[in-house]
């Protein structure tokens, strides 16, 4: 069965709560509620604890660069947000719309690979477009997204009629999309809704198995496997409002390599040969980056690492990466103007 082309893997960008109702008598119109819900996220307090942890750890490992990755890191208010239009529900009007306000395409031809219908667009202001709420029944137009969640896609290359896996699927979703967690499932299955029309939905799979066991489950039955890792999230945990539940995690974080490391062992399990897979985290930290994959390439015989350069080439306009990376990975470090990312990307190879 020929299948359409892999769907980005998506951050979610969900609208306030309540910002579509009508306000009581005395309160804020619609809009002044919006604008003040949205103030209140961009003034949300940093997590010391984390912010000191990141301090030690990312000034030995990034340097100098650390300093303005984390001014942009700790400042919502420069974030970005990308719109990823939906082929299946796209409208001129809307990308006629994006452009007066300033919005340009985010990849062009230039990519060694890049599917047609794929469609994401991008501002160097920081904004964000409005959210569009899950509708049943009813195809979205579009999703906000961090524009370097896009890049594992682009690097895995996927062309029709082949098999693939994606891992950790939630919350976008992939041909065979596998999410352990009962929670991210749902808001998998929600999304595929909003995004892909009742007919394209059956050709998608989606199971509930133990990433670690999926290679023995289903070995060598995939041309493609996308691992977008459980990772220590540093955008995210940087704002983490409970205080003891950000020391207990970077307590775990410490534990997130060995799992990530048997994902990727699994993935290889699950791979014919000759297949490809693409590895990413949404974090800076190397112990979860580099060294995992360092360590798949010495433990596993039968993998070998596929160039990415000529692919962060074409995008370097857009993205910022770090530079003393090896040829078959990429890591983009935000930057005012260029705020996407984290996002760390290896591609391999079965033999």
């Amino acid at each position: 069965m020929r299948l359409p082309p892999a769907a980005a893997r998506l951050l979610p960008a969900p609208l306030p709560a309540g910002a579509g109702l009508w306000p009581r008598r005395g309160a804020a119109r619609p809009s002044e509620q919006v604008e003040n819900k949205i103030k209140g996220k961009l003034e949300k307090q940093i997590c010391q604890v984390v912010l000191d942890h990141f301090e030690k750890q990312y000034t030995v490992e990034l340097g100098d660069k650390w300093t303005s990755v984390r001014d942009v890191l700790t400042c919502p208010s420069c974030w970005q947000y990308a719109i990823l239009l939906n082929k299946f529900s796209q409208s001129a009007e809307l990308e006629n719309t994006l452009r007066v306000k300033g919005y340009h395409l985010a990849f062009r031809g230039t990519l060694p690979y890049l599917p047609r219908s794929l469609k994401c667009y991008i501002s160097r202001t920081p904004r964000r477009f409005p959210a569009q709420k899950h509708q049943t029944g009813k195809l979205k137009e579009y999703y906000l997204l961090n524009a370097a969640s896009v890049l594992p896609v682009l690097a895995l290359e996927v062309k029709d009629g082949e098999d693939v896996l994606d891992l950790c699927a939630a919350p976008g979703g992939q041909f065979h999309c596998n999410e352990y967690d009962d929670l991210r499932s749902r808001w998998l299955k929600q999304t595929m809704e909003s995004f892909i029309p009742d007919p394209l939905v059956n050709l998608i799979t989606v199971s509930k198995l133990d990433g670690r066991q999926i290679g023995d489950f289903k070995p060598e039955l995939y041309d493609k496997v996308l691992v977008d890792a459980p990772c220590s999230n540093d955008r995210s945990w940087l704002f983490s409002s409970d205080t003891q539940q950000a020391k207990l995690r970077l307590i775990q974080r410490k534990e997130l390599s060995s799992l990530q490391f048997q994902l990727l062992r699994s993935a290889i399990k699950a791979l014919r040969p000759g297949g490809s897979l693409v590895y990413s985290t949404c974090t800076l930290s190397k112990a979860e980056n580099s060294d995992v994959i360092n360590l798949i390439l010495k433990s596993c015989a039968n993998v070998m690492p596929v160039d990415i350069s000529e692919m962060a080439k074409a995008v370097s306009q857009e993205f910022t990466f770090l530079c003393d990376t090896q040829q078959h990975e990429l890591l983009v470090l935000p930057e005012e103007g260029k705020a996407w990312g984290p996002m760390y990307v290896a591609k391999l190879k079965k033999i």
